[in-house]
């Protein structure tokens, strides 16, 4: 059973992947040419993207989220600091 609890902790490790890869993955590899960062935080990253919008759907109904919250938490994941401001503005439960 997927709860809005594991779906907090996807999203957060999912955000700090995404961080370590764009803004120290990528600059060590296009300055230095040194790709090992990316190699190894590449497919953990897309692991959790994957399980990011998987859970984002199978948590819709349960949440009761509307269309628009729902498309703007799964463009969250493309976006850096994007899984932070879903979870501040839609996952924290009141």
């Amino acid at each position: 059973m997927i709860t809005l609890k594991n779906f907090r902790i996807v999203a957060f490790l999912e955000g700090i992947s995404y961080l370590l890869l764009l803004g120290v993955g990528s600059p060590l590899k296009y300055f230095t040419g040194n790709d090992i960062l990316v190699k190894k935080l590449g497919m953990p990253h897309g692991l959790l993207f994957v399980t990011y919008i998987l859970f984002a759907f199978l948590l819709k109904s349960e949440q009761k989220w509307v269309t628009k919250d729902f498309l703007i938490i799964l463009i969250c994941s493309l976006l850096p600091f994007g899984t932070f401001y879903a979870d501040y503005k839609y996952l924290k439960t009141k």
